[in-house]
């Protein structure tokens, strides 16, 4: 078994396609599928069933994944790792965030991490809180970027709080409430809200606020990420409510403090058994000691 048949394996199931995971691995297609054909016989299992319109894991493949990601996570560390102890930072940096973060300048961060580590991959990846902890979880990720409710902390990884702040308003310019200074739970609970998705953690932060005051509201549009929640509050097809931090940078709608308002809380997180030397040295550009 060879760490290069696991990333073939890692790539195809990632794309669905043995085409597109060719192509990410910078291969012709049919070496790609004789080494995962070479691994299969070596393991015994299929570990996809493929059929003309599309690619899919078993359940042996639903079983090898994991402990492939954890395998190269393993072997890229060893390598971070002694290149390190001889004064050199190199290897992967994976980065998470939601897009929503106010609380750390992560492109500066990553640009430092660029210039001052040449050699250091970076790749970032935007999505949910949720998704983003279990990623950082697997070794998908080194460090991510979140935000939550109060009443919900990280578990299972390593953990710096950043920021805490309030939710407001986000409302048409032309709506009732624009020239209001602020607004009540209860006021807005009468109003057609933009949402994210629900189960979500962006969601579940005005969620908790509105069921603790024993209140229900109709949300009408639901949207997979918040830089979209603005173009349908600007025509006023619906309210919203965004970090306070967040939404000064939003142009074509108007914020209005609200009294009541829910809170989140901002972190970085990291793998429990440490950070890798990348992404320590990212911590540290934003100054963060993962010791602390």
């Amino acid at each position: 078994m060879e760490l290069q048949q696991m990333r073939y394996v890692i790539a195809v199931a990632e794309t669905s396609s043995f085409t597109r995971a060719a192509e990410r691995c910078r291969v012709v297609q049919s070496a790609l599928s004789h080494q995962v054909a070479r691994l299969e016989h070596e393991l015994g299992a299929r570990l996809f069933e493929r059929t003309s319109r599309r690619v899919r894991l078993t359940p042996a493949g639903e079983a090898f994944l994991p402990a492939a990601r954890q395998c190269l996570e393993a072997a890229g560390r060893a390598a971070a790792e002694v290149a390190a102890a001889v004064g050199e930072v190199r290897g992967r940096l994976a980065v998470g965030s939601i897009p929503t973060v106010t609380a750390a300048d992560v492109p500066g961060a990553l640009r430092e991490i660029h210039e001052r580590h040449p050699q250091v991959r970076i790749t970032l990846r935007v999505g949910a809180s949720d998704e983003l902890i279990e990623q950082v979880r697997t070794g998908a990720l080194d460090a991510a970027f979140l935000g939550l409710p109060t009443t919900a902390v990280p578990r299972g990884v390593g953990v710096h709080e950043l920021a805490r702040g309030a939710l407001v308003a986000v409302v048409a310019p032309d709506h009732p409430l624009a020239g209001e200074r602020s607004v009540s739970l209860a006021r807005l609970a009468r109003e057609t809200f933009v949402e994210l998705p629900a189960g979500t953690a962006g969601r579940a932060q005005s969620e908790q606020a509105f069921a603790a005051a024993g209140l229900s509201r109709d949300i009408a549009y639901e949207v997979s990420s918040a830089e979209f929640i603005p173009r349908l509050v600007a025509p006023g097809l619906g309210v919203a409510m965004l970090p306070a931090a967040y939404a000064p940078g939003l142009t074509g709608v108007v914020t209005v403090e609200v009294t009541d308002a829910p809170a989140r809380v901002e972190y970085v997180i990291w793998s429990r058994s440490g950070p890798t030397p990348p992404a320590a040295a990212f911590l540290a550009a934003l100054g963060v000691d993962p010791e602390a």
